[in-house]
């Protein structure tokens, strides 16, 4: 039975040296050497999952196992012209293990489904070798266009719960993609993206929008909050300008000094309004008619 993987895409001098060295992963996935690339599914569980304790626990319990392997028979079954049955196989492995991967996505070497509880995985979706996924992701496409409407995800790429991917984008290599975050276009390697609409706060390991630099789930970066921080700072230090200049020149700071009022706002000042015009006391009104 072939399995068919898909690697990131090489460039520059990277495609010369790929072109004239060995079959790419690819190619040797695509033929009858299969065995190895489940090794390598149940290999990358125990690398990376510290709650797995053997590889006979992974092959009985794992339903993100699982839901990898049946999908690679349905697309094996997909790829030699057999779609309904490929598609049967789908929808049995979503009520098994409630991943729903479509049997013509292209998957690589060593995908790790976490948990894999609400995972769904589109049609023109291609995922590299060595991705992480946890529950609740979607790979999903926009609009009703034929072709490339799904994301594609080259390797190393971490994406964290409920992440939502829509549209036919890549994340580079290496990228990390935070729990809940709203994915809507290209992200470059090596980023950290976060938050709805997702953003790019870190790159090659250094910030690009000053946020905090951790690359752990539990610190990643939450730049709406921290732009709600900076404007509430922004407004404490306006108000202590404003009443230091209501309290007067005293207490004002260094170099901060009142304005004399102008001759206009002097006349606006003194000139009171009919309705705010003092009235005679009552004790002086003539009572004599």
């Amino acid at each position: 039975m072939a399995v068919q993987e898909v690697s990131a895409p090489v460039t520059g001098e990277g495609a010369s040296r790929a072109s004239s060295s060995e079959p790419s992963t690819r190619e040797r996935a695509a033929s009858s050497d299969w065995l190895p690339v489940v090794k390598r599914d149940l290999q990358c569980v125990l690398e990376r999952d510290p709650a797995a304790t053997s590889a006979l626990e992974v092959l009985l319990t794992y339903s993100g196992f699982h839901a990898l392997q049946l999908h690679r028979v349905a697309h094996w079954l997909h790829q030699h012209d057999h779609p309904l049955l490929a598609r049967i196989i789908s929808q049995l492995n979503r009520m098994l293990t409630q991943v729903e991967i479509h049997p013509a996505a292209k998957i690589g070497a060593g995908l790790f489904i976490d948990h894999g509880s609400g995972v769904v995985i589109g049609e023109t979706a291609e995922i590299g070798n060595d991705v992480t996924i946890l529950q609740g992701v979607t790979l999903g496409g926009t609009g009703k266009t034929a072709g490339k409407r799904h994301p594609t995800i080259e390797d190393g790429v971490s994406i964290g719960t409920g992440a939502k991917l829509l549209g036919g984008f890549t994340v580079g290599t290496g990228s990390k993609i935070g729990a809940n975050a709203v994915v809507l276009h290209d992200v470059p390697p090596n980023s950290t993206v976060v938050g709805v609409p997702g953003r790019v706060v870190m790159q090659n390991g250094r910030r690009t929008t000053n946020r905090a630099s951790d690359l752990d789930w539990i610190d990643m970066p939450d730049p709406e909050q921290q732009d709600v921080e900076r404007l509430v700072r922004r407004i404490e230090e306006l108000e202590g300008r404003l009443l230091n200049l209501e309290k007067g020149p005293a207490s004002s700071p260094a170099g901060w000094r009142i304005p004399d009022a102008t001759p206009r706002q002097a006349r606006a000042r003194d000139t009171r309004s009919p309705s705010r015009q003092s009235r005679p006391s009552s004790r002086f009104v003539d009572r004599r008619r």
